[in-house]
């Protein structure tokens, strides 16, 4: 398993670039540095010419990798749910129990984001912070339904069908799996938001993770 984990490489629905920023060490850079800029001064202030600047490349550079800074985001969003997918199998995997299994899945989408090394180019730590700031402007747009047709967010939905049929596997009779997965992922994102902006309305702190609320949510309704 760990070799598989060694050779494992995200793909990402090629409807969102031009060309495959991993193919190129230019295009790794766009995403290494994309990622930073946006955690710095936010996806509205960020713009390719400003990219272009911090790598040192012309803004025409990027274009041939992204067609515009809207799906670069959804490009990092598709990259960052696939390493999610991929450790939340590799940690539920050997796991037979059912209930066993929803506390390891629940526990690892809940739990506070470390980088990766495996993953020079990208720190999933900052990566995360994009998400948890960023992430509903992929999808709060007109072109959120034929995005959706094109296959853009299959990865995201995927991470909550995962959790559907975990939810279902230890309590098959239990009728909302759907709305309890899909809050579990989205009010994790919510929840860490809240902890950085609206502190006096949430019960996260800083030293504190989402974990123990969704599993004593989990203990109660299942």
């Amino acid at each position: 398993m760990q070799n598989l984990f060694n050779n494992f490489k995200i793909t990402i629905n090629d409807k969102l670039y031009v060309k495959d920023p991993e193919t190129s060490d230019l295009g790794k850079r766009i995403i290494q540095n994309s990622i930073l800029l946006i955690e710095e001064i936010g996806f509205e202030a960020f713009t390719f010419k400003k990219l272009g600047d911090k790598i040192q490349s012309n803004e025409s550079s990027i274009y041939r990798y992204f067609e515009n800074k809207h799906k670069l985001l959804i490009y990092l969003s598709c990259w960052y749910w696939s390493w999610v997918e991929y450790n939340l199998v590799f940690a539920t995997n050997n796991i037979s129990n059912p209930i066993e299994k929803l506390v390891k899945g629940i526990k690892l989408i809940t739990q506070k984001i470390e980088d990766d090394q495996k993953t020079p180019h990208i720190d999933e730590s900052i990566l995360n912070k994009i998400i948890v700031s960023e992430f509903t402007k992929t999808l709060l747009t007109k072109e959120v339904d034929e995005e959706n047709k094109e296959g853009f967010f299959l990865v995201y939905k995927r991470v909550i069908y995962r959790i559907i049929e975990m939810i279902e596997e230890a309590n098959p009779q239990y009728p909302y799996a759907k709305s309890l997965a899909s809050t579990i992922v989205e009010g994790t994102l919510h929840q860490n938001y809240l902890k950085d902006h609206f502190k006096t309305i949430t019960n996260l702190s800083d030293e504190d993770c989402i974990t123990e609320f969704y599993l004593d949510i989990i203990k109660k309704i299942l």
